[in-house]
């Protein structure tokens, strides 16, 4: 027979203590989630106000078409870094995020020899494009080129960083590039060239890649790049063209904007990126650490996933038009302070850019489900029906309406990318579910 409990006993049955032991390890990975993720944020806040600050500093100091000049060179980094990225970080995200220490560091060495490779070989391309090219824009991807291999490594801790959980070293390696930028663009602002920016933004991308190799204790592995490569090759490669057709989609819409309206639309288009800077930072800031913290949502609580993802693409979406909202009550005189004679160009771009980057914050929280499920396939189809969508609503409104239409025809085409997005993660879920139960039946 079960003895009563007494008035003075305390004791909470077994099944209580369970309830509250769960209760307990919710809240903790609850503090656990919004810790990193506010690391993310705090290291993307540092890494976009570096970047904010070469813009506006370029911006101001070289007038409209030099400014295009450096966008144009700035794109073809986005694409550089999304190949790097596509390649090396990250599948370690995906598969390195929470793992053993011994694991990670093995991993991170190769991830990180794999970047810097890029970087290597494809700057040697856009030194040589730059040569061959001459002019204006010329010495701008020469000098890109010089600096891609320190750039391109100094990302890779970032995310190296993020997967061990690390968000705090992150944050403090982006500060050292602040900070080392700063000398680099008073010497730059002396040349007074586009070129003088890119060398002195690569110089203190340097100094934080190698500072980065301190914080780590690690030595980046370029020998064992083609190891990882073939590793990783399932998701690697997938995500190389999931990467590229993005950003490479960014890149000639640019170069179309400039062929069809010219080179000062290019710079009016990054200007209003500009103006949404902060937002973007917040945007750019989450996905450093969203698919490793979907990963750990799926390993933990599967049925957390769809719900966790909602949240955050619906956050930044509402968080994007807030800031748009910001901007349209912004006056002319503020506007002209920042940009200078950009602002003219970049505030007629405002409403149709803030409705593209809520779009694509919706859709983003979408995608990282996705990784985190390791669909690479459904994820791919995804991109590259994104990347066509914008491309072509970049170019054909550009034909259409100049550089206001470029910017109305990205806006819808990353409003109906965003839906695909959520439609294939729906898919995905389903999908996985029928495969656990079928899994269990046939157990």
């Amino acid at each position: 027979m079960t003895p009563m409990a007494t008035e003075g006993d305390k004791t909470p049955p077994p099944a209580d203590r369970a309830a509250d032991a769960r209760r307990s390890a919710d809240r903790s990975a609850g503090r656990g989630i919004v810790g990193r993720l506010s690391w993310g944020l705090a290291d993307q806040a540092a890494s976009s106000m570096t970047n904010f600050a070469v813009g506006i500093y370029v911006a101001r100091s070289l007038g409209l078409t030099a400014f295009g000049v450096f966008s144009l060179a700035w794109l073809t980094y986005g694409v550089v870094l999304n190949v790097a990225r596509g390649l090396a970080t990250d599948p370690l995200v995906v598969r390195f995020s929470g793992v053993p220490e011994a694991s990670w560091r093995s991993a991170a060495a190769r991830s990180s020899g794999a970047a810097l490779g890029v970087g290597t070989a494809l700057g040697a391309v856009c030194l040589l494009v730059g040569l061959g090219l001459g002019g204006r824009v010329g010495p701008a991807f020469t000098c890109l080129g010089v600096a891609l291999p320190a750039l391109l490594l100094q990302d890779a801790w970032r995310f190296a960083f993020f997967a061990a959980g690390a968000g705090r070293k992150a944050f403090l390696n982006d500060l050292v590039w602040g900070v080392a930028l700063i000398p680099a663009m008073v010497i730059a602002a002396r040349v007074d060239t586009v070129a003088a920016f890119v060398l002195a933004w690569g110089a203190s991308a340097a100094v934080a890649a190698g500072y980065g190799c301190f914080q780590s204790g690690i030595r980046p592995r370029p020998a064992k790049a083609r190891g990882w490569l073939r590793e990783q090759r399932d998701l690697g490669y997938r995500y190389l063209v999931e990467n590229v057709s993005l950003s490479g989609a960014g890149q000639l819409r640019a170069y179309g904007l400039g062929a069809i309206v010219g080179v000062g639309a290019v710079g009016a288009v990054r200007g209003a990126e500009l103006l949404l800077g902060p937002f973007l930072a917040l945007l750019m800031g989450l996905s450093l650490v969203t698919v490793a913290e979907a990963a750990r949502v799926l390993r933990r609580a599967p049925h957390r996933l769809a719900t966790f993802c909602l949240l955050l693409g619906g956050g930044q979406a509402a968080a994007a038009l807030l800031w748009g909202a910001a901007l349209l009550l912004m006056p002319d005189r503020a506007g002209e302070f920042v940009l200078g004679d950009v602002w003219n160009s970049a505030s007629q771009l405002i409403v149709p850019a803030t409705l593209g980057v809520a779009g694509a914050g919706l859709g983003s929280g979408a995608a990282a489900g996705l990784r985190a499920l390791a669909a690479a396939g459904r994820s791919l189809r995804c991109q590259l029906f994104a990347s066509a969508c914008y491309l072509g609503g970049g170019l054909g409104g550009a034909a259409l309406a100049g550089t206001v239409g470029s910017a109305w025809g990205v806006a819808a085409a990353t409003v109906c990318a965003s839906g695909v997005w959520w439609l294939q993660l729906r898919s995905a879920l389903r999908e996985r579910h029928h495969n656990s139960v079928f899994e269990v039946r046939t157990s």
